[in-house]
């Protein structure tokens, strides 16, 4: 098939950019011919509470990126969308995940063109207010094939969508650098001594429950080891207020708040040094942490939310506990002993394989092949 990848890729950084990038490549290897059309710009700066959005290593650039979108710009859409259809696809994919990017999409959909897929990142923005939520439900109602990751998002979807093809795959981990020896990257951080670490790793925004995390890191006993590493770039003034949450429970000696954009080279090192990656999240559709820490080999500690129970394998490669509770947090945590760490460390080395691009790609090309079959 011929196919239209519309999405971010380089240079912007997140995790849509990298999951459409490695889509576009993943397709590709099938033998698809795609034209991948990205964006000049991915948010207003007041949609974007963050420093910046731009990473050049965040993701590769692929030969066929064309730059000639801007969401952002409504004059530039009829001429987007008109070079679009000059290239006469078989099918369009796009990604959707923010009310943003939802008036482009609209104007795009909008009369004669080919069929399309929407990959489902999420059915609504996070804390999606209801001209948001409806936004998201006028985009994907005018798409032909909706593609998710994780069958509680897909059943979701079907109940949302009726007569629309629904698919699914769970998003798998992107290609890594190999993770340095664990003693040198513990030695990077300043981690002496034999002290189980935890790592929350990710942007940091309030439903992904960070706060949860250091009031559960409070509960647990003087003589407990653990240690909590939090390496992200926090929405807004989040930062501030978790700095302040650190000082108040007096945790300035068993957490390091690294507050920034963690540069693609420096993931490896953070995995490489942790026991545990925590997602203590509040709500949520699914996490690109949780197989990215699975495809490392390290565990993963997650609240319930989402699709996030079907990646993460309670009792083989992690733990899964009820969202909202310090206290669970907490519990989960002490009875992570060094033996039980390294019974799940070997459950995450021995099922890493399963989450695979391959796999992703043949699930979203069967979507497309019946969606065009049926238009």
């Amino acid at each position: 098939m011929e196919l239209i990848v519309f999405g971010p890729g380089h240079p912007f950084r997140g995790g849509i950019a990298r999951t459409t990038t490695e889509l576009v490549r993943s397709l590709q290897a099938r033998g698809h011919r795609l034209h991948f059309l990205t964006p000049r710009r991915q948010y207003h700066s007041w949609l974007y509470p963050g420093r910046d959005d731009r990473d050049p290593d965040a993701c590769p650039r692929l030969e066929n990126a064309v730059e000639i979108l801007d969401p952002l710009a409504p004059l530039s859409w009829p001429g987007s969308r008109r070079k679009a259809l000059a290239l006469a696809a078989d099918a369009w994919v796009i990604p959707y995940w923010t009310w943003a990017w939802a008036g482009w999409w609209r104007f795009l959909l909008k009369g004669r063109r080919p069929p399309t897929v929407a990959v489902v990142h999420n059915p609504a923005d996070h804390d999606a207010h209801r001209l948001q939520r409806l936004a998201a439900r006028i985009v994907l109602g005018r798409c032909q094939g909706l593609f998710t990751h994780a069958r509680s998002l897909a059943r979701g979807l079907e109940v949302a969508y009726p007569g629309t093809p629904v698919a699914f795959h769970p998003l798998p981990p992107p290609e890594l650098e190999a993770l340095p020896p664990a003693a040198e990257a513990r030695a990077g951080l300043g981690l002496t001594g034999s002290r189980r670490m935890a790592l929350f790793l990710g942007l940091i925004r309030p439903y992904k429950g960070v706060d949860l995390l250091l009031n559960a890191m409070a509960r647990l006993s003087s003589d407990d080891d653990w240690y909590l590493v939090v390496a992200g770039e926090p929405w807004g003034n989040l930062g501030a207020t978790l700095e302040a949450q650190v000082r108040e429970l007096g945790l300035e000696d068993r957490v390091r708040l690294d507050l920034e954009w963690v540069p693609e080279p420096e993931v490896p090192r953070l995995l490489a040094a942790a026991d545990v990656v925590v997602l203590p999240y509040r709500a949520g559709s699914q996490s690109a942490v949780a197989p990215l820490a699975l495809g490392a080999g390290v565990p993963v500690l997650s609240t319930a939310v989402g699709g996030v129970p079907e990646v993460v394998r309670h009792g083989v490669d992690g733990v899964i506990v009820p969202p909202g509770s310090a206290d669970e947090l907490a519990r989960a945590l002490q009875e992570l002993d060094r033996e039980r760490l390294a019974e799940l460390m070997a459950g995450a080395l021995e099922g890493r394989q399963r989450l695979s691009w391959q796999g992703y790609a043949d699930a979203l090309e069967g979507l497309l092949q019946q969606v065009v079959a049926e238009n």
